[in-house]
C-alpha cells in the first residue's frame, strides 16, 4: 500500500475535524481526498467515478453540519470514501475492501457516522424520513440528509419514500445527485437566480406573509392570495420544468453546480434552516479529477486494481457471465420470442453483445427489480420468452412478484441470477447466498445451479424450451474452476460419480462441485473412499437422490448458501421420511451475513474449500464428533 495522504487530510483524526480548516484550504483538501481515493481503489479496487464525483459535496456536508448528531444517510453507499475519510477512518483507508478492513460501504460497525450498513439502491429516503421521525420523537434536534443519485431514481422506492416524506413537518434534505442526464434542466440565468433566492428562509417566510396578508383583505383578500399561488405555479413549471418535487410536498432547489463548494455550503447552510421537506438538485460528473474515468465512467464504476499511470484495461464480461451473454445471443439467433431484461446492469450480467444485436428485444428497466419480474409476466403472457438477468443479492427485493405475479400465473419467466455465491470484496450486502433458500418457497419454479459454462447453456437451452413456470439459473462470479478429465454433461438432474458402492458421501452442486471433487480423488489416496453425488437441478431435487443416499452411513452436504431453507436441509428432511439412519452433516453458511474478504479466502475460512471438505469428511467419520445429534444432525 503506498502512503500518499496529504498534509490536510492526514490532520482529520476525528469527525468534524474539518470545521478547523479556513475555506481557503477546502479545495486542497478535495485534491488531497481525491488522490487518496485514486490510488487505494488502483491498489485495492473498488468504486472510483462515482466516489471522485462527490467530493466536493462530502466536504460541504461535513462542513456544514455535526456528525453523528447530524446523520448522513448515502444511497446505496458506493460513493461512501470521502465520507470515510473524514470521520476518522483516514489512516484505515488503505485496508478498504481488504479482509478485516474498511467496508467499501457505510457500515455502523466502523463508525457512529455511518447511521446505517447500506448496499442497495433506492433506500435511503424511506430510512432517512423514518430516522428524522424518529429524532422528531424523541426531541432530538439532529438533521437527517438522504443522498440519492438519479439512477436510483428508476427505483420505485425511491418515489415511495418522497411521497410519503413531503407530509412531514419538520426539516428533512433530500439531495439529488444527478450525475448522468438532467432531471429538470433550468432555464437560464434567471432560474438560477432565483434558485438562489428560493433557498432563504427570509423568501418562504415573506412569502407566507404575503399569502396571510391578502386573505385577511375583506371579501377580495382569499381570492387574491389564490391568484398569486396560481401565478407562482405557472411560473415554476415554465422556469424549472418540473413539478413532481414540490407536488409531493419538498421545496425543490436547483440545479446547482456540485463541484461548486462555495454554492454548496451556502445552499445546504440555508435548507439546513427551513423546517419543511427540502430536495436539493446538483449536477456532478462522475471520474472528476483522474482522465481516464472522466473519459469512461462506465468502465470505472467498479473494477479490480488497476496501474494508475495507464488506467484499467477493458476486460469486458468474463467467466459465467460472458458465458451466459453468449448463450443468449445463440439462442436468440434460434427463437425470436426470446428477450433479455436487466435491472440497471447491462455490462455486469454480459448482456452488451446481445443489445448490440437484438436491439429490439433488450430492456433495461433500471434499478427497478420488482417491476423487472412484472414486465416479463407481461412479456410471457404475451407470447415471449422473458430472461431477466440480475445479481442474487437483487433478486431479494423482488420476492413477491415471483409468487403473485410470475408462479400464480403458471407463466415461463427464467432468471439468470448472476454472483449466486460469495461474492468476495463487495461484502456482506452482495453475498448472493439467500435465493437457493427462498426460491425453496415459490411454487413450482425450477432451479439449476451448473458448474462449467457448457452446463449453463444447456441449461438455459433447457428452460427456454421447457414448459411454462419460473425457472432459475444460478450461476458465481467469475470463472470456472477444475474439471475432471472427461467430464461430459448428463443432462440429468444429478449425478454419481467417484466410489458409487461407497457408504460414505459427499454432496454439493454448483461449483463447490470442483473442490469436492478434488477432496475426494485426495480422500481416496488416503483409504477414504467416498461417492460424490453433483446436483444440477437443485430445486425440486429428484426422488433419485434419496434413493442413491438412503443406505449410506455417512452424508456430509457442502452448500455456497445459508443453511436455514437451504437445499442441504431440504434433502436432510427427504432423507428422514425415507428412513434413512446415517449420520447426516451439513456444511452451509451458519451466520446470515458475510463479510468483505478475497472469494476464495472466504471459501477457505468457511470450509467449503478442498482442504475444508477434507476436513469436515474426517471428522463425520468419528464415531461421536462433539455437535452432532444422536440422530446425525448438526445442532
Amino acid at each position: 500500500m503506498r502512503d500518499t495522504m496529504g498534509t490536510l487530510l492526514s490532520g482529520i483524526k476525528a469527525p468534524n475535524d474539518i470545521k478547523n480548516l479556513a475555506d481557503s484550504q477546502l479545495p486542497e483538501l478535495c485534491e488531497e481526498i481525491r488522490e487518496q481515493i485514486i490510488n487505494t481503489v488502483a491498489d485495492n479496487g473498488g468504486h472510483l467515478a462515482s466516489n471522485l464525483g462527490v467530493v466536493e459535496l462530502t466536504v460541504a456536508l461535513h462542513r456544514v453540519f455535526t456528525l453523528p448528531e447530524d446523520s448522513i444517510v448515502w444511497d446505496v453507499g458506493h460513493q461512501s470514501y470521502a465520507h470515510k475519510l473524514l470521520t476518522g477512518r483516514a489512516e484505515e483507508f488503505s485496508t478498504l475492501r481488504c479482509e478485516g478492513g474498511l467496508s467499501g460501504f457505510p457500515s455502523r460497525e466502523e463508525s457512529d457516522c455511518d447511521p446505517f450498513t447500506t448496499g442497495h439502491s433506492s433506500a435511503s429516503i424511506s430510512s432517512a424520513l423514518g430516522l428524522s421521525v424518529a429524532k422528531s420523537l424523541a426531541g432530538d434536534p439532529g438533521h437527517v440528509i438522504a443522498v440519492i443519485g438519479d439512477g436510483a431514481l428508476t427505483g420505485g422506492l425511491a418515489y415511495e419514500g418522497l411521497n410519503n416524506a413531503g407530509r412531514l413537518n419538520r426539516n428533512l434534505i433530500v439531495i439529488l445527485n444527478d450525475n448522468a442526464m438532467s432531471i429538470s434542466r433550468n432555464v437560464g440565468s434567471m432560474a438560477r437566480y432565483l434558485s438562489y433566492v428560493r433557498a432563504k428562509p427570509g423568501y418562504l417566510n415573506a412569502k407566507d406573509s404575503i399569502e396571510a396578508a391578502l386573505c385577511r383583505l375583506p371579501k377580495i383578500g382569499e381570492a387574491m392570495a389564490s391568484g398569486v399561488r396560481r401565478v407562482k405555479n405557472v411560473i415554476k413549471k415554465n422556469i424549472f420544468n418540473t413539478t413532481i418535487f414540490q407536488d409531493m410536498g419538498f421545496n425543490y432547489y436547483g440545479p446547482f453546480d456540485g463541484h461548486d463548494l462555495r454554492t454548496l455550503i451556502s445552499v445546504l447552510t440555508m435548507a439546513r434552516e427551513i423546517d419543511k421537506p427540502v430536495l436539493i438538485h446538483i449536477r456532478t460528473y462522475k471520474g472528476r479529477g483522474y482522465k481516464y474515468a472522466e473519459n469512461d465512467p462506465s468502465m470505472y464504476h467498479g473494477l479490480s486494481a488497476f496501474d494508475r499511470e495507464k488506467g484499467a484495461g477493458d476486460a469486458g464480461a468474463q467467466g459465467f457471465s460472458g458465458a451466459f451473454g453468449e448463450t443468449m445471443c445463440a439462442l436468440a439467433v434460434e427463437n425470436d420470442r426470446l428477450c433479455a431484461v436487466t435491472a440497471a446492469m447491462e455490462t455486469g450480467t454480459g448482456l452488451t453483445s446481445f443489445k448490440e444485436k437484438f436491439r429490439n428485444r433488450f430492456f433495461d428497466v433500471g434499478i427497478a427489480e420488482e417491476h423487472a419480474v412484472t414486465f416479463c409476466a407481461g412479456l410471457a403472457r404475451g407470447g415471449m420468452i422473458p430472461v431477466f438477468a440480475v445479481y442474487s443479492t437483487f433478486l431479494q427485493r423482488a420476492y413477491d412478484q415471483l409468487i403473485h405475479d410470475g408462479a400464480l400465473q403458471h407463466l415461463k419467466i427464467i432468471l439468470a441470477i448472476d454472483r449466486a455465491g460469495i461474492v468476495g470484496e463487495d461484502g456482506q450486502t452482495h453475498q448472493g447466498i439467500f435465493d437457493a433458500a427462498f426460491l425453496h418457497t415459490v411454487p413450482g419454479i425450477h432451479v439449476y445451479a451448473p458448474t462449467y459454462y457448457d452446463e449453463l447453456s444447456d441449461n438455459l437451452s433447457d428452460c427456454v424450451e421447457g414448459d411454462a413456470h419460473l425457472y432459475a439459473v444460478r450461476y458465481p462470479r467469475g470463472k470456472a474452476l477444475f474439471r475432471p478429465e472427461g467430464y461430459k454433461l448428463s443432462g440429468k438432474p444429478f449425478g454419481v460419480y467417484g466410489a458409487v458402492e461407497s457408504h460414505t458421501a459427499i454432496v454439493t452442486y454448483g461449483r463447490l462441485f470442483s473442490f469436492a471433487y478434488e477432496a475426494m480423488l485426495a480422500l481416496a489416496k488416503t483409504g477414504v473412499k467416498c461417492k460424490l453425488v453433483k446436483l444440477n437441478r437443485i430445486i425440486p431435487l429428484d426422488p433419485g437422490v434419496v434413493s442413491a443416499l438412503k443406505d449410506c452411513k455417512t452424508v456430509v452436504f457442502f452448500e455456497e448458501s445459508i443453511r436455514t431453507g437451504g437445499v442441504a436441509e431440504n434433502l436432510g428432511s427427504m432423507l428422514s421420511e425415507a428412513g434413512f439412519a446415517g449420520r447426516y452433516v451439513m456444511r452451509c453458511i451458519e451466520e446470515g451475513f458475510v463479510k468483505h474478504a478475497p472469494m476464495f479466502r472466504t471459501l477457505e475460512h468457511l470450509g467449503l474449500d478442498k482442504d475444508g471438505m477434507i476436513r469436515a469428511v474426517h471428522e463425520a467419520l468419528q464415531p461421536r464428533l462433539r455437535g452432532i445429534s444422536e440422530k446425525g444432525m448438526w445442532t
